[in-house]
C-alpha cells in the first residue's frame, strides 16, 4: 500500500502514473471543453464528394437536375451576365458564391467549370452549412393553400343544424 498523502488505502498498480493525472478540479481554463476548437475548412470534405458523386457540373446539367438538388456554388470570377442568369434559373435553390475556378479545378478535377452544384445528401448539407456565409440569395419559398379547409368556414356557421326527431 502506498503512503503518499492523498493516496491512502488505494494499491500502487491502481494508482494512474504521476504525468497523466487530471488537474484539481476548479483549476481555470484547464476544461478542454471550455477552449474553442480551431476553425476546419470545409475543403477537408470535396474528397468524399467525388467518392459520393454528388458534384453536378455546369448550369445545362444543373437545370436538368433540379429534383435532385441541394445548393449550387459559383465560382468568384463567373462574368456577370451568367452568374444574373444563374440566380434567375435557380431561385428555389441557395446559391453560394466562393471559390474561383481555379480552385474548382484544384479540388474536383474540373476545368472551366464556373456553376457547380450539389445533389440533395447529408454531405452536402454539412458541405452548405459551412458555405452558408458566402450565401448570395435568399430562395423563394412557395407557401401553398391546404386543398381543404382545416377548421370550420363561413358556410358552416351559416347553415342551421338540424335535429333528428325521436321515432
Amino acid at each position: 500500500m502506498s503512503t503518499e498523502p492523498g493516496n491512502a488505502g488505494v494499491p500502487p498498480a491502481i494508482q494512474p502514473p504521476p504525468e497523466t493525472r487530471q488537474p484539481e478540479a476548479g483549476a481555470p481554463g484547464d476544461n478542454p471543453r471550455s477552449r474553442p476548437e480551431p476553425a476546419r475548412p470545409v475543403e477537408r470534405l470535396f474528397p468524399f464528394v467525388l467518392r459520393s458523386r454528388i458534384l453536378i457540373i455546369g448550369r445545362d446539367t444543373l437545370r436538368h437536375s433540379k429534383g435532385r438538388l441541394h445548393f449550387v456554388l459559383v465560382t468568384t470570377d463567373i462574368a456577370e451576365s451568367s452568374r444574373t442568369e444563374v440566380l434567375m434559373d435557380f431561385k428555389h435553390y441557395p446559391i453560394v458564391q466562393h471559390y474561383a475556378g481555379a480552385d474548382l479545378e484544384k479540388f474536383f478535377g474540373i476545368r472551366g467549370a464556373k456553376t457547380i452544384g450539389f445533389a440533395k445528401s447529408g454531405l452536402a448539407k454539412s458541405i452548405y452549412a459551412e458555405l452558408k456565409q458566402h450565401l448570395i440569395n435568399q430562395p423563394v419559398v412557395v407557401v401553398r393553400k391546404p386543398a381543404t379547409p382545416l377548421g370550420p368556414t363561413a358556410n358552416d356557421s351559416a347553415k342551421p343544424e338540424r335535429q333528428r326527431q325521436p321515432d
